[in-house]
């Protein structure tokens, strides 16, 4: 069984711990692998904003862990508790996968996890990561970002974004599709194993965006160009590309490709059709065109992909088992 070990120290914020404690502490209906087994580690009993919390361990259980989350991060400017980041350090070196939400970036950073690697935070404070820590290379403009071992997300909703995309790794898409319905969150967008930035998508219901997305979702085994997505947002591509640019991070041929995948990935999970079928289903054209731009997104060949998470429950729109 996979242990996620939650960071648990005075200082940390009430949202980002209750999130990383709801996403891997309850499996979706009808999940027959098993599920995580988590834990809180810390000191003591410590106050998380409004909220007392008593940890299950001592922070020498982190290195044991298979994955460590570290909540976000109340006083930036102050240096986190020197046995919390030894404790951090102490669990990667142990071959642990650690990600932080929100400004949890700044513990990962005093344990030296982010020099030379690409990282992210709450937008608020990717100034000051960077002005702290200048070995890291810190983006200001994504949701989250995945190194590999060390993963880091931006503020709020984006820690829910990185929870998500680490039960999606481990568990596929289906079953991560299935706790998002349970928490009743968008789920999350597929990207590649090797590195994978999230884009946000409009909030709101007035954004030129709004409709033409789910309506280009709907249709992705059609040949859609970009005249066409701009014939029906009533916009020149011009303009269609800078919305785009703005609401997603990415131009509008890439935002289809990478729905294509996504839809790719969720079709090799749950059905047995063929790589050309499921080429046709998604828009790709032929196998081959499937498999290349597969292979370079995910990481993996699609057939790789399907021996992976076929062994994942098929889950129904409820998150029940079909």
């Amino acid at each position: 069984m996979h242990t996620v070990a939650v960071t648990v120290a005075d200082g940390m914020l009430h949202f980002e711990l209750a999130v990383a404690f709801e996403v891997f502490g309850t499996p979706p209906t009808g999940m027959a692998d098993p599920w995580y087994r988590l834990v809180g580690c810390g000191t003591g009993a410590v106050r998380a904003g409004r909220f007392r919390l008593e940890p299950d361990h001592g922070f020498d259980r982190l290195p044991s862990a298979d994955t460590v989350i570290v909540p976000a991060w109340a006083d930036i400017d102050a240096d986190p508790p020197r046995d919390l980041v030894a404790a951090v350090r102490a669990a990667h070196r142990a071959g642990a996968r650690v990600a932080a939400l929100c400004t949890g970036a700044f513990v990962l950073a005093a344990a030296g996890l982010l020099d030379g690697r690409r990282a992210t935070t709450h937008w608020a404070h990717t100034e000051a990561l960077a002005t702290r820590f200048p070995r890291v290379e810190v983006d200001p403009d994504v949701l989250y970002v995945d190194d590999g071992s060390v993963l880091t997300s931006a503020g709020k909703a984006a820690a829910m974004d990185l929870c998500l995309h680490l039960v999606r790794l481990d568990h596929g898409s289906a079953v991560a599709n299935a706790v998002a319905r349970r928490l009743v969150v968008p789920p999350h967008r597929a990207g590649g194993q090797a590195q994978f930035v999230t884009s946000p998508v409009p909030a709101r219901d007035d954004h030129p965006l709004a409709e033409l997305l789910p309506w280009a979702i709907e249709r992705l085994d059609h040949p859609l160009t970009v005249a066409d997505l701009a014939r029906r947002a009533a916009m020149s591509p011009r303009n269609l590309g800078r919305h785009f640019r703005s609401a997603t991070g990415t131009t509008p041929l890439q935002w289809l490709l990478t729905q294509r995948i996504r839809r790719a990935q969720e079709l090799l999970e749950t059905t047995g059709d063929s790589v050309e079928a499921i080429a046709a289903a998604t828009g790709m054209g032929t196998g081959t065109t499937l498999r290349r731009h597969f292979n370079r997104t995910v990481g993996v060949p699609p057939d790789a992909y399907r021996r992976t998470f076929r062994t994942a429950p098929t889950l129904g729109p409820l998150g029940g088992e079909r």
